[in-house]
């Protein structure tokens, strides 16, 4: 029995090590090495204090500030552990609404939303500021969606909107390769450089 028995703990024991800590170490070395933005979680920094992620949109409502898409995320009620409360952007809860094509409250949500976005201009609201993405968490608008809040924006902060307009144009980011994916906005990047813009005068 244990000529059966050592070889198997041997075994176990080679591939926890190999499996459970050599490799994850050395993959992690390696990413560190090659992708060391993207292995460190994608931060943004400004003045050396990091201010978010590329990866996690943030909830911008300010009328300064483009603002990201919708969020389904929740959170629990700090007043009752029983229930949940709208917690938009919460990276520990990503998720999507699931309420489906016949809901009140997601047939209420989008009609609040679409009046909101109607009373700032008369085109055609793009989709992706109505509706949600599947993990709450976006980082990114289409750069239409972007360019439907330059006149709030503009207005908000008594810039032009041809300066608006070519500052969303500079913020695009392309398909990659030129083939994979659509050419998108990432929101925090985007209000960043709005900041500057407007502190530059």
């Amino acid at each position: 029995m244990l000529k059966q028995l050592r070889p198997a703990l041997l075994m176990t024991v080679a591939f926890t090590l190999l499996c459970g800590l050599v490799y994850p170490l050395a993959i992690t070395g390696i990413a560190k090495a090659v992708f060391p933005f993207q292995a460190n979680g994608s931060l943004i920094e400004q003045n050396g204090v990091v201010i978010g992620s590329a990866l996690i949109g943030q909830n911008f409502t300010s009328d300064k500030y483009f603002h990201g898409r919708p969020s389904a995320t929740t959170d629990t009620d700090p007043n009752d552990a029983t229930k949940t409360i709208a917690a938009p952007y919460n990276a520990s809860n990503s998720s999507g609404s699931n309420l489906g094509p016949l809901s009140k409250a997601l047939s209420d949500r989008l009609k609040d939303d679409t009046d909101k976005l109607h009373a700032e201009s008369s085109v055609a609201i793009p989709v992706d500021l109505v509706t949600t993405s599947a993990s709450g968490l976006d980082p990114h608008i289409t750069p239409a969606a972007a360019l439907y809040q330059v006149a709030r924006v503009a207005k908000a902060r008594g810039l032009p909107e041809l300066r608006l307009r070519e500052l969303v144009a500079a913020n695009v980011e392309n398909r990659l390769f030129g083939l994979i994916g659509e050419p998108v906005v990432n929101v925090l990047r985007l209000n960043i450089a709005l900041d500057r813009l407007a502190s530059a005068g």
